[in-house]
């Protein structure tokens, strides 16, 4: 199959590149167990408690660490140290993918401008959205440069989190999916580990022959779950349908924006205000445009089909988990290498959030891999778009081992500390023997 290498020298040449539910298998450690740290988790609200609008543009949302930090980390316990990193993670903020995502609002608020309809932030939407909407011609799907920034920033922390992982002698493999996006947010974020760590040996690649486990196309699972779509994500969209109640603060004439302004407008409106905060110089509205309770069941619309698309559920004959089985085994495999040998190692992916989503409920991290009933029951039990898939989502899998060759897993996602489905050793550090053995009998069935 035809190949796309990323050369090290076009990442020199380009510069910069445009929780909690806690199920019974991993409880807390208490603070007098021997040799576990001290660790402070920090709840995070519900939907119906979230009024940031940022967060609730769901999977739109930009990466929450780049000027900021995230919460500390957990030290590891006394005698192990760093020797390999897995990773994967989305491509940073981008463009919307289809044209009719940014037309399709301009044309409906057109419809009241021409018959002198439109309120005083109705004009200054509309005039946001064609600057936005011209701005967007020639780079639909295209990574933001917000988007480049994401992955240096993640690439830096990484770099500086784990000295002992990008040394002279380390080695960092990098793939990304054969989309530009993807493969631009893999160069931004060796360009980031770059900068903490100048001397380090990198590789980096594009290519169809990886996509098995990169962007694995299950099409029996897609066929359960169009299926499912068809009237359970139907029935829950019903449930949580936006009223018109936004277009009054757009729109004068309320049976003119409900006649020949509202259809079709949403989730497009929507998509494109909240999709703002991944770009510089794009102005924010969201909030000025819908309520925090309108942003929520605007969100909900999205993160219905999310959830959907990645729990484990009668509602999809249990299956979805499973579509990145393979992703699962290229990483078991890839830490098998990486324990056999003497180098410090770093495995980088970069792909999209309909892999991340599913690999985070097949390795059930904070317990979001257990059985629910319902799109509602994993919702409120932390399955929330905007805390699992920003835009730059990730999910880094760091191993330790000590002089007895003892290998403990810390699982990260969005660099926060996450729980797995084994007895912890020591705060978020797990034995790898046991995580390994219990993920190799849970995807062999579908290998």
């Amino acid at each position: 199959m035809k190949k796309y290498l990323i050369s090290a020298l076009f990442l020199g040449l380009t510069g910069g590149f445009a929780l909690s539910s806690y199920g019974a298998k991993a409880p807390l450690p208490s603070e007098g167990e021997a040799g576990s740290a001290k660790r402070t988790v920090q709840m995070l609200p519900s939907a119906e408690e979230e009024t940031d609008f940022h967060k609730l543009s769901g999977n739109l949302r930009a990466y929450p660490y780049v000027d900021n930090e995230p919460p500390a980390q957990t030290p590891p316990p006394a005698g192990y140290r760093p020797f390999h990193l897995e990773h994967y993670g989305r491509h940073g903020s981008r463009w919307l993918i289809g044209g009719n995502d940014y037309l399709i609002p301009v044309k409906n608020l057109e419809k009241a401008e021409r018959a002198g309809k439109l309120t005083p932030l109705g004009a200054e939407t509309l005039a946001a959205l064609r600057e936005i909407e011209k701005a967007s011609h020639g780079r639909l799907g295209e990574l933001s440069d917000k988007g480049a920034l994401q992955h240096q920033a993640i690439g830096r922390r990484m770099a500086r989190n784990y000295p002992e992982l990008f040394t002279d002698s380390s080695f960092v493999d990098a793939k990304a999916t054969v989309v530009i996006r993807c493969i631009l947010s893999m160069l931004n974020g060796l360009q980031g580990i770059r900068e903490v760590a100048p001397n380090v040996s990198t590789r980096s690649d594009a290519s169809h022959a990886d996509m098995y486990f990169m962007n694995y196309d299950d099409k029996p699972a897609w066929v359960i779950k169009d299926r499912a779509e068809e009237t359970v994500l139907k029935d829950y969209r019903e449930k949580h349908k936006l009223s018109g109640d936004y277009l009054s603060r757009l729109v004068t004439d309320p049976q003119f924006a409900r006649d020949s302004v509202e259809p079709g407008l949403m989730p497009y409106l929507y998509w494109v205000l909240a999709n703002t905060q991944g770009h510089t110089g794009q102005p924010w509205l969201l909030d000025k445009v819908l309520t925090a309770d309108e942003a929520r069941e605007a969100w909900r619309y999205d993160n219905g089909m999310w959830t959907l698309h990645c729990i484990d559920t009668p509602l999809t004959e249990r299956r979805m988990p499973y579509t990145q089985r393979m992703l699962l085994k290229n990483i078991i495999e890839s830490t098998d290498t990486a324990i056999n040998s003497t180098r410090p190692s770093v495995n980088l992916r970069y792909g999209h959030d309909g892999i991340l989503i599913n690999f985070i409920t097949l390795m059930e991290l904070d317990d979001l891999g257990r059985e629910f009933a319902s799109i509602e029951e994993a919702e409120a039990a932390g399955l929330r778009s905007y805390d699992l898939i920003p835009m730059a989502g990730n999910i880094q899998l760091v191993f330790y081992r000590n002089d007895d060759g003892d290998v403990l897993v810390k699982a990260l996602l969005n660099e926060r500390e996450m729980r797995l489905p084994a007895e912890p050793v020591s705060g978020p550090y797990y034995r790898w023997n046991d995580l390994r053995d219990y993920y190799m009998k849970k995807i062999e069935p579908y290998l």
